[in-house]
């Protein structure tokens, strides 16, 4: 019983402290959720940050060469749906989180564990967010094989 009491406060200070907050005021709202539709979102566009991320944690926790998050003002998000299908790790000796849907595990946004910024996969937005990336951020740890990678033949779709 502790335990549940302990994750859901935890998810509720990832998730801003309930299932909607007001979107920025900034205008334009971008919609998001995650791939099988139980977690949606709206965020408004007025960004700190996007950094494509190269630690080994973030190519652990992606699956790939690195995580594309961009950084929002924590109130800009509102919950439009699924805020209970949202599952947090949290790494327990580093500063490092992942949000993601606990049906099919795609990525969602969180609020930083030191509760400045709203971190939001790029991914995860239904649509362009308006801006490219400002920064390769722990570079040095890049994988291996992606400057290959980014030279291999490029398909539409599978290879024939």
């Amino acid at each position: 019983m502790e335990s549940n009491l302990q994750e859901s406060h935890l998810l509720e200070s990832h998730l801003l402290e309930g299932d909607v907050m007001e979107a920025n005021v900034s205008g334009s709202k971008l919609l998001g959720g995650c791939l099988c539709g139980a977690v949606k979102f709206a965020l408004g566009s007025d960004f700190k940050a996007f950094y494509q991320c190269h630690c080994k944690q973030c190519q652990h926790v992606t699956g790939s060469a690195f995580a594309s998050n961009i950084i929002a003002h924590k109130e800009s998000i509102e919950w439009l749906s699924g805020t209970d299908d949202v599952e947090i790790y949290e790494h327990p000796t580093r500063e490092f989180t992942k949000a993601f849907c606990r049906h099919c595990g795609s990525g969602v946004p969180f609020v930083n564990k030191s509760g400045t910024s709203l971190i939001v996969p790029a991914g995860s937005l239904f649509e362009s967010p308006g801006i490219v990336p400002d920064a390769n951020i722990f570079s040095s740890e890049q994988a291996a094989w992606l400057a290959d990678g980014i030279k291999a033949k490029h398909f539409s779709g599978f290879p024939e």
